[in-house]
């Protein structure tokens, strides 16, 4: 397993997961994704493993390069996922909230939170929407499964957002419209 922090080139072209939510912006709060790739490690892992902050586990310093280093990312990645331990103020994870939205429909994202994680309601139901499938609960069967889809999705990768028309939520709203005509 190999991990590509922030503060390093993007590797690409590799099966990959990238570690999508909330990041500390204070030194003294523990990092969830330091346990994430200790698991990953652990499970076996044969990718890259795409974390979205310092090799230093230091709060970022550039928001612009931080923002073009997960962009470029987010896009390489085999497999997004969306884990969520929000609590607040401290990880509060708002850029988590318009990541999600955007990556939703790539068809490659995985996604779960804690059972005591503040206001994820709508995030629960966009997923099980768009997917069909209620978010993992605890990290180590979101990891498990994480790993799965990186190994089903890596020959066929998908890296570009679906037209609006080919997404799924529009087909079931057009669905439910259908009802009540």
């Amino acid at each position: 397993m190999i991990i590509n922090y922030s503060d390093q080139e993007v590797i690409q072209g590799k099966k990959s997961i990238f570690l999508a939510g909330p990041t500390p912006r204070r030194e003294n709060i523990f990092s969830w994704r330091t346990k994430a790739c200790q698991l990953l490690e652990q499970m076996g892992f044969d990718g890259v493993v795409y974390v979205p902050e310092y090799s230093t586990w230091k709060p970022k310093e550039d928001y612009v390069d931080q923002a073009m280093w997960e962009r470029a990312s987010l896009t390489n990645a085999t497999v997004i996922l969306f884990w969520i331990p929000r609590k607040l103020p401290d990880m509060a994870a708002f850029t988590t909230n318009v990541e999600f939205g955007y990556w939703l429909h790539s068809g490659k994202v995985i996604y779960g939170r804690p059972n005591d994680a503040s206001k994820i309601k709508y995030l629960d139901w966009l997923y099980k929407v768009d997917y069909g499938k209620n978010p993992y609960s605890d990290l180590e069967s979101l990891l498990k499964a994480s790993i799965s889809l990186a190994n089903d999705l890596y020959d066929e990768q998908i890296s570009e957002i679906l037209p609006l028309k080919e997404r799924n939520i529009i087909r079931t709203l057009k669905k439910q419209e259908a009802k009540y005509d």
